[in-house]
């Protein structure tokens, strides 16, 4: 009879332990979706040349560019991370779950994912670059990749991806993309020496960044250095700036915390800090942005009258569109051969015999195909440009 009572006693109470156990396991920081059953790949090995790693923040009522975005980005080589502001309702957050859950390509690759316990994200406060680091961290863990890259929803390609991986196939893997100077010039007291509190750190409501009266010395372990907040980060970087193997990159972080626009300066500083990092920086950031004369807190909006000039810049990307502005549709049918509603065209979703280049579904036999055109040829261009002895070799960090 004892033994019994317990036995019953044991299973009751491994019953009550798994029970607690079991929403531990199903909270995640990101929502996955789950492949189609009938689909056969992905193969053990990704046969792409190689592969990127996205994060695409948005913010509140940036859901319509956000999934335009997520299309003309798309490639099943790469990963894609999505992160939508806390601050944006609820119905914003479940149009977009409900976006790429929908998506058949989505779910039969597995590669799209949205960040399931968004960050609170204030204009000019550190939390940005927590939002970046946070989405490597995770990337960093459930992909293997070769750059990251981060955009917003404002961004647009003027190459299609099949374009971007032929261009980067040849290139040395530990290079960095990050346009970066040392000469802080009006920075210097408008950066370097205010200090700044943001309530996003520990507030659920979005406030201004609070100022603080009492200013700071400049450093003297390190040497500041700025630049655009948005770059093409090696997986071995982007490693070393989440599991640093020496404490440049979690003192800096302490230091930036407090920093007016962060992200502009962050990963400047912890490259060109670094013995082993700093002579891999390739200084640019691969975006075509203009300003105004002066510069204004945001840069201009592109239209129609700047198409020729980012074609002839070369660069694969650029920024900020204002939403379903003409030139999106311009770059759509004459860069990127994607009609409405569609993908971006690419050798993994062709369909032979068809009339017009159709990118809606994969075709698996196609899997690892690639069909680069002009776009490659335009950012290859740039790239031999940019790593040629006389220019690479000048414009290391300083």
């Amino acid at each position: 009879m004892g033994i019994k009572v317990f036995i019953i006693s044991f299973i009751l109470t491994s019953l009550i332990f798994s029970l607690l156990y079991i929403p531990t396991q199903l909270t995640r920081p990101i929502t996955i979706f789950k492949p189609s059953k009938s689909f056969i790949i992905p193969k053990p090995s990704n046969p792409f040349p190689v592969t990127f790693a996205y994060l695409i923040s948005a913010s509140r009522g940036d859901t319509a560019k956000l999934k335009r975005a997520l299309l003309v980005l798309y490639h099943p080589a790469n990963y894609y991370l999505i992160h939508l502001d806390s601050d944006a309702p609820e119905t914003e957050h479940q149009d977009i779950a409900k976006f790429v859950s929908s998506e058949p390509v989505f779910g039969q690759m597995g590669n799209v994912w949205i960040v399931g316990k968004p960050n609170l994200v204030t204009y000019r406060g550190p939390t940005m670059l927590a939002t970046t680091l946070h989405a490597m961290s995770m990337l960093l863990r459930i992909a293997k990749w070769d750059w990251f890259i981060n955009l917003s929803a404002s961004d647009y390609p003027l190459v299609t991806q099949d374009d971007l991986i032929h261009a980067f196939s040849d290139l040395p893997r530990d290079l960095n993309f990050i346009q970066h100077s040392s000469r802080l010039g009006w920075k210097l007291n408008k950066r370097g020496r205010p200090i700044i509190i943001d309530p996003g750190l520990h507030n659920l409501n979005k406030s201004e960044i609070w100022w603080v009266i009492k200013q700071r010395t400049l450093p003297t372990a390190f040497k500041l250095h700025t630049g655009s907040a948005w770059t093409i980060l090696s997986r071995s970087f982007s490693e070393y700036c989440i599991m640093g193997w020496d404490n440049l990159p979690r003192t800096l972080l302490l230091y930036y915390t407090n920093f007016v626009s962060s992200p502009e300066g962050y990963f400047q500083t912890v490259i060109c800090n670094s013995e082993d990092y700093k002579n891999t920086t390739v200084n640019h950031d691969l975006h075509y942005i203009t300003w105004d004369t002066p510069p204004k807190q945001h840069p201009r909006s592109l239209g129609l009258k700047d198409y020729r000039r980012m074609v002839l810049s070369n660069r694969p990307f650029a920024r900020k569109f204002k939403q379903n502005d003409p030139v999106l549709n311009k770059i759509d049918r004459e860069l990127l051969k994607r009609r409405r509603g569609q993908f971006s065209y690419g050798g993994w979703c062709s369909q032979s015999g068809k009339r017009h280049n159709t990118c809606s579904s994969l075709q698996g036999e196609k899997y690892g195909v690639l069909t680069p055109g002009t776009g490659s040829r335009r950012l290859r261009t740039l790239l031999r440009k940019m790593l040629s002895a006389q220019n690479f070799n000048k414009r290391q960090c300083k």
